[in-house]
């Protein structure tokens, strides 16, 4: 075998030790796009679903008025007897104005009891948007260190919980409510929840 065969021979392999890294990360990144876009982001499972809600004592948002009258804070004593949409929401969350005329729709609905988490927000930032976007809310809490929406198991907002008249979690959908997520899953959800 001539010296230049066995070089080029050489130079052929390490060519391919050196793409075997790149293939690599290639196939992995390919399969973790294949995973992601496999399911609905919004059908994430919550371990709290069928527990009661966590424990809630939000204060109102500070100058929040809604028909003329301060909208109250949110706590759990609010929720038994009633089947109630709690949505999690903030100004600097953009699918969050989105979302607004869905849930206005939905606080037209009377049997059910739309409330907000507002999370993490300055206050006057949370009136402004509400203000600008519309208040769909009868009641809205303010979380400024996040802490009750942790314990809600909050991954991003906007998030929704569906509460059943006993007070536990019967739903729950991940990212903002949508002309499709509403007419195919909650609106059935929340007609299972009041029909109990």
């Amino acid at each position: 075998m001539s010296s230049a065969a066995s070089e080029s021979s050489s130079k052929k392999r390490r060519n391919i030790l050196v793409m075997l890294p790149l293939i690599a990360f290639l196939a992995l990144a390919a399969l973790f796009l294949i995973r992601l876009g496999a399911g609905d982001p919004g059908l994430l499972p919550s371990a709290l679903i069928g527990h009661p809600a966590p424990k809630t004592d939000l204060p109102p948002l500070a100058g929040l008025t809604r028909d003329g009258k301060a909208v109250p804070g949110l706590s759990n004593a609010s929720f038994p007897g009633e089947v109630t949409l709690v949505n999690v929401w903030a100004s600097w969350c953009i699918p969050c104005a989105d979302e607004v005329p869905f849930l206005e729709k939905l606080s037209a609905d009377k049997r059910i009891k739309l409330v907000g988490i507002n999370y993490k927000d300055p206050t006057d930032n949370a009136r402004r948007f509400l203000n600008r976007y519309g208040n769909p809310f009868v009641a809205v809490g303010t979380d400024a260190s996040g802490r009750t929406s942790i314990d809600w198991g909050v991954y991003g907002v906007p998030e929704t919980y569906l509460i059943g008249r006993d007070g536990t979690i019967a739903y729950k959908l991940v990212g903002p409510v949508t002309a499709d997520n509403l007419a195919r899953v909650l609106e059935p959800e929340i007609a299972k929840a009041t029909a109990r």
